[in-house]
């Protein structure tokens, strides 16, 4: 049984594109492209989804209002959006932090072979 609940929370969270709140649609991911009126958003299943923005869009950042002009590639998004005639129209759109960089270093090896601290 925990094996099901545990695959069902995965399923839930890793969702990408998510009907919610009636006919709303939520997109979660990174957006990797802005152009014009549309942004186009990497979601974690590998695919891509294009989401318009009409003038009535709310952005916000922060928990603040936001603007068009703060979004950014890179940027990790959460868009509510209406499905008109299979074209995304977004509704809102929640604009988190660009992930972080990370820096790999190499590992330390001893002549032997093993891993040093």
């Amino acid at each position: 049984m925990k094996h099901f609940l545990a695959a069902v929370a995965f399923l839930v969270f890793s969702a990408s594109t998510v009907r919610a709140h009636g006919d709303e649609i939520h997109v979660m991911g990174t957006i990797s492209k802005i152009d014009g009126r549309t942004i186009t958003v990497s979601v974690s299943d590998g695919t891509t989804k294009s989401v318009v923005l009409d003038p009535d869009t709310k952005f916000i950042k922060k928990s603040s209002p936001a603007k068009r002009e703060d979004l950014k590639v890179g940027d990790r998004v959460v868009i509510h959006a209406k499905d008109v005639s299979n074209t995304l129209h977004a509704t809102e759109v929640k604009i988190g932090n660009a992930p972080k960089a990370t820096t790999l270093r190499p590992a330390l090896v001893s002549a032997s072979g093993s891993l040093l601290g």
